[in-house]
């Protein structure tokens, strides 16, 4: 299993080639590298979810970057991520003939009330449409593995990063996972998967291998609220670019965040006159980084 991002199949970079793509930011392609090359989570916020259905249960929620970055994520053990499942549920759900006859589908999301309540003429996400992200476990059944991001900050309708193929895109927490079947981890919307890898993944198909990177981001500042995203969107492209801005700049919390991801050819953030001392460069204090920029887990970042 190969550990860095740059190796990702070549196959998903030319399907993920039909949507207009976010580049992975270098702060999160190292993160994408460090959580691979450490193994396992250190502070396992939950464990003993699969990724799939007969997999192992060794998938769980990590803490390991809550405290500094305010972010959670989702992390097998032995450099493993986790795959990417497709979810139908919402304004497009059961009945509808869609999701590929597919027959696990709801016809509702977990947050519909919040949506419909934003007033933008829509009732429910869309799948189709939106990009959203399953997290969150129920546990009413006897023995089903409870899980509440909300529990650590994660809000409903927050924003999520999401590293697959090597691209990003900026989706929102919309749906959780129910208790109908083994406890999964690793699901998205269905515009979403399709965004990351195209016809190769849809309602009864997903990506197999434990290489995309879920990104949580905690707090309020993290919910693009009614007017912070174009929730009566027609597409994907429409809706997932306008969390461009808010997602961009969450990213500069992780170590070494610049400009967010932004699409090729976009200025970086700063100037750096300092050589050695630049966004990204080592530090062990503040006054080691260039300008406005401070120092982070060892690196100078921006001040976000």
């Amino acid at each position: 299993m190969e550990s860095a991002l740059r190796f990702f199949a070549l196959t998903g970079l030319l399907m993920a080639s039909t949507t207009t793509a976010r580049d992975v930011p270098q702060n999160v392609r190292d993160l994408y590298n460090s959580i691979r090359s450490q193994g396992s989570c250190k502070n396992q916020l939950k464990g003993g979810f699969y990724s799939q259905e007969g997999d192992s249960k060794n998938f769980g929620y990590c803490g390991d970057h809550l405290a500094d970055y305010k972010i959670m994520y989702l992390q097998g053990k032995n450099g493993e991520l986790v795959n990417m499942d497709i979810d139908c549920d919402g304004a497009l759900g059961e009945g509808d003939g869609s999701c590929d006859s597919s027959g696990d589908t709801q016809p509702q999301t977990t947050f519909q009330e919040t949506v419909a309540g934003y007033n933008k003429g829509i009732k429910d996400l869309n799948a189709y449409i939106h990009s959203f992200v399953v997290l969150g476990n129920d546990g009413s059944k006897n023995g089903y593995i409870e899980f509440k991001p909300e529990q650590y900050g994660i809000e409903p309708l927050s924003t999520v990063a999401v590293v697959c193929g090597d691209k990003m895109f900026y989706g929102v927490w919309g749906d959780t996972n129910g208790d109908d079947g083994p406890p999964l981890i690793g699901e998205v919307s269905d515009s979403l998967g399709r965004a990351c890898y195209g016809s190769a993944v849809n309602g009864n198909a997903a990506h197999d291998e434990n290489d995309v990177l879920y990104i949580a981001f905690a707090g309020s500042d993290a919910v693009p609220g009614a007017n912070g995203a174009k929730w009566n969107a027609k597409s994907f492209s429409e809706f997932e670019s306008s969390l461009g801005s808010l997602g961009d700049k969450l990213v500069q919390r992780i170590a070494g965040g610049g400009g967010g991801g932004g699409s090729p050819g976009d200025p970086p953030a700063s100037d750096c006159s300092w050589e050695g001392h630049c966004l990204g460069d080592k530090c062990s204090k503040d006054g080691d980084c260039d300008g406005e920029l401070v120092c982070k887990a060892k690196k100078c970042a921006v001040d976000a």
